[in-house]
């Protein structure tokens, strides 16, 4: 970092103790924090982390969106004579946010309406929840170093079994000893339950493939959780949603 020209980072403590280390480089370096554009009201504030925000906004697209015009500013500010090309990119770019916001809407809108009730292991997928209409249900805390007790795990089996709900997501960065947990204590209780598959929280997929982009990312959990919970997904991407699919097909 210290040959950077620019440093961006999330902010909102998701970078942890290694945050003091990017601010401290603000005295040599330019430093941007890109949630620092996303107005406060929009922040989720859980009761576990009182006193901070939920750092996962990028589940909600338009949450994003606005991050990325953070970049924009930022990369103008630093490169006046690229602003242009800055303003060109992020409008193109901004454009397929919001054929992807709406995709998620439009998709996650098809499961059943008793049955957008979505389990994974961590407290995740808050925003992703609030933005495009689950219930979001969780094992453990906002922070993957968080355990889950057995009580919790017991809550979650009584909430699957009573609300027959038929699938349960594990994450690509989070171990899934308790959602193989969960699944077992339903099987106990005469409800199957199966692993819906596993969801991107705070990774994405192989460099290279369209899961290895924010925007694939996105699509691959709102598609994975449609299925697995009874909802209907398109063989094909609507609008500028579908022409930036198409380039992984080639």
């Amino acid at each position: 970092m210290s040959d950077a020209d620019m440093i961006l980072f999330s902010g909102l403590h998701l970078e942890g103790r290694m945050a003091d280390l990017i601010v401290k480089m603000a005295a040599r370096h330019t430093v941007v924090q890109v949630t620092d554009s996303i107005n406060e009201k929009l922040l989720r504030e859980p009761p576990e982390f009182a006193g901070h925000f939920d750092p996962h906004v990028w589940f909600d697209v338009s949450l994003w969106s606005t991050a990325a015009m953070r970049v924009r500013d930022a990369l103008i500010e630093k490169d006046p004579a690229g602003r242009d090309v800055y303003t060109r990119n992020a409008e193109d770019y901004t454009k397929l946010l919001a054929d992807l916001h709406t995709y998620a809407k439009d998709t996650i809108a098809t499961i059943p309406e008793g049955g957008r009730v979505m389990v994974t292991a961590h407290d995740a997928f808050g925003y992703f929840g609030r933005a495009y209409g689950l219930e979001v249900r969780a094992i453990q805390g906002i922070s993957t170093d968080s355990e889950a007790s057995l009580r919790d795990i017991n809550a979650l089996v009584d909430t699957l079994v009573s609300r027959k709900i038929p699938a349960v997501f594990i994450e690509s960065s989070v171990p899934r000893k308790t959602i193989d947990a969960l699944v077992e204590g339903c099987k106990s209780r005469g409800h199957t339950v199966t692993i819906g598959g596993e969801l991107f929280s705070d990774a994405m997929g192989k460099e290279g493939t369209m899961d290895g982009t924010y925007v694939g990312m996105v699509v691959h959990n709102v598609d994975t959780v449609a299925k697995a919970l009874g909802g209907k997904v398109p063989e094909k991407k609507p609008g500028k949603l579908g022409e930036w699919a198409a380039k992984f097909k080639k």
